[in-house]
């Protein structure tokens, strides 16, 4: 692996460690409501836009608008996790 790479790859990683943070604070705080999961994860994953953001930015140089989408979706998706791991509930 060069160097460029490890970088980016450390980047990366603290991308992603920081939106998870963003959606798991956000769940813990929002997740005991008794909102819809999904409408909640939502909710969430628009509270940390941000985190995403960044975490596209480091991910993909090429802005590929897939790419983008594809974390975008995988934000929500972890944001449900979070949600419904503050319920005290399995996702699946």
């Amino acid at each position: 692996m060069r160097s460029g790479d490890l970088g980016r790859k450390v980047n990366i990683d603290k991308s992603y460690e920081a939106r998870d943070a963003c959606l798991a604070r956000n769940a813990a705080a929002d997740g005991v409501s008794s909102e819809d999961p999904a409408m909640l994860a939502h909710a969430v994953a628009l509270a940390c836009s941000a985190e995403t953001d960044k975490l596209i930015s480091a991910s993909d140089l090429s802005g590929d608008t897939k790419v983008a989408n594809q974390i975008r979706k995988d934000s929500e998706f972890r944001a449900l996790g979070f949600v419904m791991k503050a319920r005290g509930q399995a996702i699946f």
